[in-house]
């Protein structure tokens, strides 16, 4: 099978879209499939990887810093290579709703090729920057206009989960929306099976980790608000893993903290490889997610392999909640207080938070990456016969 990936920059860094389609293109290609690429060609490593159809990419006046400091870019719609990469596949599998997927799709409809698609992306996460992403009424219609143009030409639509299914349903997608995650790579969990004697006799800082991009979309605001109700701020270590465009304003929100003496040491900040943040992880006392606007938060998940406890938001535009086991490892989204609240009982039960660390790491397991690409592969094959049909 002949499988073509439409996506904007398949080599952008620190953009978990693109991420999570070199994961699942590599998977594929694991399981037999011949998949390529129609992307912007690789310009942060010319010498590097490349898309087997490459598109120059394309600057948006005005926005283009903004674009780039959210880890994105876009690529030039407009080309012969386009018709050259529709035509070579079996099926076309567009990985976002702009406008080179528009024009894959165009070509797509034009010579009777099937169409897939995977929900990446709510409308949100574009409006966020603008400061409209709490107005109802712009994101309703961008999604209703990607519903229309996009997802209802298309026969199958991978939901990454229940909540994005569950939300395309109220806009009657066509489609037949397919709750499939994106994927977890396995990964062998590195945490002792019995606590060290420090872990126990609390002669020790709390480390307490957030995992992901530095963007006003995660909400780590949310975590250092929350120390200034937490009975155990003061032997907490906050630990921020990942860059990002607000980094220097909350590194200055975490000194503040530091000032005021809410916090006694020393928040960290870094940027680390899946080695290093494995380890990380390994080490955490809790794993908080605060984002607001996600579609699945695979950053958390990759923590709770190493049997760190999740403490995840609960949000209308937010999916990742539904990966928590018990109800104390949820707080409601934008809520400080109840955040403090959660932290401090699992701090409270450090036996009871070793256990629920690897409840959660074994229930990772059922995410397998593979697991995730042998349903694709079924539902690519399934818009092949469904066209057939037509």
């Amino acid at each position: 099978m002949k499988i073509l990936f439409v996506v904007n920059n398949i080599f952008c860094q620190g953009n978990g879209l693109d991420a999570s389609a070199r994961r699942t293109i590599k998977t594929l290609r694991g399981l037999g499939q011949e998949v390529r690429v129609l992307s912007c060609e690789n310009l942060e490593d010319p010498d590097g990887p490349q898309p087997e159809y490459r598109l120059e990419e394309f600057h948006f006046p005005i926005f283009q810093p903004i674009i780039k400091a959210q880890g994105f870019s876009y690529a030039k719609w407009r080309g012969p290579v386009i018709e050259e990469a529709v035509r070579w596949a079996d099926v076309v599998h567009l990985e976002e709703p702009f406008f080179v997927e528009h024009a894959a799709m165009n070509c797509a409809k034009r010579l009777g090729k099937p169409l897939t698609a995977t929900y990446h992306l709510h409308p949100e996460n574009i409006f966020f920057s603008l400061g409209l992403c709490n107005w109802p009424l712009p994101n309703n219609l961008l999604l209703r206009y990607w519903t229309r143009v996009f997802l209802n030409n298309c026969q199958y639509v991978q939901c990454p989960t229940e909540n994005v299914r569950e939300r395309l349903s109220r806009f009657h997608v066509k489609a037949r929306c397919i709750t499939i995650s994106n994927g977890l790579v396995p990964d062998k969990c590195i945490r002792p099976a019995t606590p060290p004697v420090d872990y126990l006799d609390g002669n020790r800082p709390f480390e307490v980790i957030y995992i992901g991009r530095l963007s006003g979309e995660k909400d780590q605001p949310t975590l250092m608000e929350a120390m200034r109700y937490s009975k155990h701020a003061h032997r907490i270590r906050l630990h921020f893993a990942g860059g990002g465009p607000k980094e220097k304003r909350y590194k200055r929100l975490t000194a503040k903290l530091m000032k005021e003496g809410v916090l006694r040491y020393e928040p960290v900040f870094g940027f680390y490889n899946h080695e290093q943040l494995r380890q990380i992880a390994a080490k955490a006392d809790l794993a908080v997610h605060c984002a607001t606007i996600e579609v699945e938060g695979l950053s958390i998940m990759e923590a709770m392999q190493q049997a760190a406890v999740p403490v995840i938001a609960v949000g209308r535009c937010s999916g990742t909640s539904q990966f928590a086991l018990d109800d104390r490892c949820k707080f409601p989204a934008k809520d400080p207080k109840a955040l403090a609240a959660r932290i401090d009982y699992w701090l409270d039960h450090p036996q009871e938070r070793w256990e629920m660390g690897f409840r959660h790491a074994e229930s990772m397991e059922k995410y397998d990456i593979v697991h995730s690409a042998e349903r694709l592969v079924e539902m690519f094959r399934a818009a092949i016969d469904k066209n057939k049909t037509k």
